[in-house]
């Protein structure tokens, strides 16, 4: 299964943005989808998961701000961010897990700036 994510772009402060992450197949064989970011020169870092049940955890600096859903009909995965900050600015990786092994999604760039 490959995923593709999309919805990045430049916001202001304060803007909010949807990130999509579509899969070529099934995500409910996926038992874990997360959506990690990484700054160039920084370590990447989980912002949200989700499991198949439906139940989520987020790291502080998003808790609040941003949503993480999965839709297992249209196999996507989406994290919605509102509030968005300059520090959000970064490369957004969705990525699913199976028993195998992770599968893991292109990049999509945030920008958030005035």
């Amino acid at each position: 299964v490959q995923l593709q994510a999309s919805g990045g772009g430049l916001v202001q402060p304060g803007g909010s943005l949807r990130l999509s992450c579509a899969a070529s197949g099934s995500i409910s064989s996926f038992y874990d989808m997360t959506w990690s970011r990484q700054v160039p020169g920084k370590e990447r870092e989980l912002v949200a998961r989700i499991s198949s049940s439906g139940s989520t955890n987020y790291a502080d600096s998003v808790k609040g701000r941003f949503t993480i859903s999965r839709d297992n009909v249209k196999n996507t995965l989406y994290l919605q961010m509102n509030s968005l900050k300059p520090e959000d600015t970064a490369v957004y990786y969705c990525v699913g897990f199976r028993a195998t092994g992770p599968h893991w999604g292109q990049g999509t760039l945030v920008t958030v700036s005035s």
